[in-house]
């Protein structure tokens, strides 16, 4: 059941939409910071207060690869995968991050600290490969510069 907080962000966020329905991608992310994830119970509760369908819910929520639909870490890294990044060293970054914090892609660590995840794009080809932790993009990254990005998420 979504709380009283949740409820007024929730109408206070789709006060710049003209329908409900249309808020659906801003409501599932306010959700999704509050509990750090899109479970299927959340999924019935936004679709009760959107006046939506779950599987209409979930349907956004799935298409969406900023939505979580099973936890997370405390931080997320997306790995960019796209053949720019792939061409630039994404193959070295990606051994690196699983030698270094023992996890694959689509993996959290057992301290929950980080999951690492792929992405198709994060539109930074001049700058690849990238990758995106939280909110914060890095380019031109590599091996070595995987310890100095993951030592501010603690």
């Amino acid at each position: 059941m979504l709380s009283d907080t949740e409820r007024r962000e929730l109408e206070d966020a789709l006060k710049h939409y003209p329908d409900k329905r249309s808020g659906t991608i801003d409501v599932l992310l306010l959700v999704q910071r509050r509990r750090g994830w899109i479970s299927d119970e959340s999924i019935l509760d936004i679709a009760q207060f959107l006046e939506m369908t779950s599987e209409d819910v979930d349907s956004v929520a799935t298409f969406y690869n900023l939505i979580f639909r099973k936890p997370v870490g405390r931080h997320v890294a997306f790995l960019c995968d796209s053949i720019s990044c792939w061409i630039m060293g994404y193959e070295q970054v990606r051994e690196q991050l699983k030698k270094q914090y023992d996890i694959d892609l689509g993996q959290t660590t057992r301290d929950g600290r980080l999951t690492v995840l792929p992405i198709a794009c994060l539109g930074q080809c001049e700058r690849a490969p990238a990758m995106m932790i939280d909110q914060n993009v890095y380019g031109e990254v590599t091996p070595d510069k995987v310890e100095t990005i993951m030592e501010k998420y603690k």
